[in-house]
């Protein structure tokens, strides 16, 4: 794994934030047409469709799907099935802008699952410049009001976001482990097919558990055909794909730090498409967060 940043890798790390953040404002658009669950099952149907002929051989037997099925079972689950089911859950009750902030916390939780699970250092700067953060992502909690956190009057949202962050933080240090079979490893529509393959698995049964014990309904139209297309395609595969190589390349660590520019992208089309514009506590935090992670990544 290569920490040096260069200007392909940092590419390849901006275009996911930028993606999610139409995702998050996509979501938000549509939470009214189907359910958040049903949207995730919905999106990666349609994207296992698009990438199945492009590395439909992974489904042969003796291929490393089959040998690695574990791995990548968990993969779908952390990465496809639990992060963006949270993500469109948590988007029912809260604002792309607030979803996408809370998620900048996501190098904290980067260092912290780093340090607990993989053996990664974590220094004097790393500490200071995660508490910042956090400091940005509980301004944001308490929407600006520090009192609020005393009676902690947290939007379920919020907490859905949080749980996700730390789904995927712990999916980005699995793909830095080698352990991915070469006829798979080789081929990136392979690598991602072999995730969506068992995360489909997943978000089904978080879909089929949706429709069961709640009233659920879809409401289809033609702006709800293009939603999904667009977070099938833009998101799921194009994001996906990029985060997927720019890990690969500059490391979890690094990578964490360009989430971070998820919000920024947010709260600019959220005042473009949602008229939500931003409040000044949401600049202060997204300062914080930057901040955090700048003195933590200084040499």
């Amino acid at each position: 794994m290569n920490s040096k940043l260069t200007p392909s890798t940092a590419l390849l790390l901006t275009i996911p934030p930028l993606l999610w953040a139409g995702n998050a404002i996509v979501g938000r658009m549509v939470h009214e047409l189907v359910p958040p669950m049903t949207l995730n099952f919905l999106r990666w149907a349609i994207a296992l469709v698009i990438l199945l002929p492009l590395a439909s051989f992974i489904f042969r037997r003796g291929s490393g799907l089959w040998t690695s099925w574990r791995r990548f079972a968990l993969l779908g689950l952390l990465g496809i099935g639990l992060y963006n089911s949270l993500q469109y859950l948590a988007l029912q009750t809260s604002t792309p802008i607030n979803v996408t902030l809370v998620a900048a916390g996501m190098p904290v939780w980067m260092l912290l699952i780093g340090w607990m699970f993989f053996g990664a250092q974590v220094g004097r700067k790393q500490v200071i410049g995660a508490a910042l953060s956090i400091v940005g992502v509980l301004l944001v909690l308490s929407r600006g009001e520090w009192r609020q956190l005393l009676a902690m009057r947290l939007v379920p949202g919020d907490i859905f976001m949080i749980l996700a962050t730390i789904a995927w933080s712990y999916y980005s240090w699995l793909l830095t482990l080698s352990k991915d079979p070469k006829d798979i490893r080789a081929n990136w529509a392979a690598f991602l097919l072999a995730q969506v393959a068992f995360g489909l698995v997943w978000s089904g049964a978080f879909a089929a558990g949706e429709w069961a014990v709640t009233d659920a309904h879809i409401y289809w139209s033609w702006p709800l055909a293009a939603a999904l297309l667009f977070v099938a395609v833009g998101p799921a595969i194009i994001a996906f794909r990029c985060w997927g190589a720019g890990v690969q390349r500059a490391g979890p660590s690094v990578a964490g730090f360009f989430s971070n520019l998820t919000p920024l992208f947010a709260a600019v089309m959220s005042s473009a498409f949602l008229g939500e514009m931003p409040h000044l506590y949401h600049g202060a935090a997204f300062a914080l967060i930057i901040g955090g992670i700048l003195y933590s990544s200084r040499r």
